[in-house]
């Protein structure tokens, strides 16, 4: 599910809706979303926020509804400085992610499994440090893919 080619390091992005955008055109492009996956992704955020407080530094984990996926994939953006997004549940919390992980979902039921999987490695600071400071996107492929899926 974790895609190479959906994998971005070192993203310059001066707001959320930026980094959103960056990292859905990727999934439109590669073919794992549809053309209205940028915009269906920036609303959901926008209603449902989706940054958390890790315990490195903060993440998101941005998705929308399947009807604008056409297979599931996960992306991962490593930006170059934190942008300012909402926390989940609590959107009157600013948080400010250096990770996203983007996720593009087919069936919930695989939604909620793989939330709790990247639920396990937020709580991992090394993990987390290691995606950050990694060289490439093989070497984040390898941190991230074993421990997903």
């Amino acid at each position: 599910m974790l895609r190479k080619e959906l994998i971005r390091l070192d993203v310059e992005a001066k707001t959320a809706e930026e980094a959103l955008r960056i990292m859905a055109g990727l999934f439109v492009e590669s073919g794992v979303a549809k053309p209205s996956y940028p915009d269906a992704i920036v609303a959901r955020e926008a209603q449902y926020p989706t940054a958390l407080p890790a315990t490195a530094f903060d993440i998101a984990v941005p998705h929308t509804f399947a009807e604008h996926v056409n297979e599931p994939a996960m992306g991962i953006c490593v930006l170059r400085d934190p942008v300012e997004f909402h926390q989940m549940g609590s959107p009157e919390i600013t948080l400010h992610p250096r990770l996203l992980f983007m996720l593009a979902i087919t069936d919930p039921k695989d939604q909620i499994k793989l939330l709790r999987k990247i639920m396990k490695l937020i709580q991992n600071p090394e993990a987390l440090n290691q995606i950050r400071e990694a060289g490439d996107v093989d070497e984040v492929y390898s941190i991230v893919n074993p421990q997903l899926f």
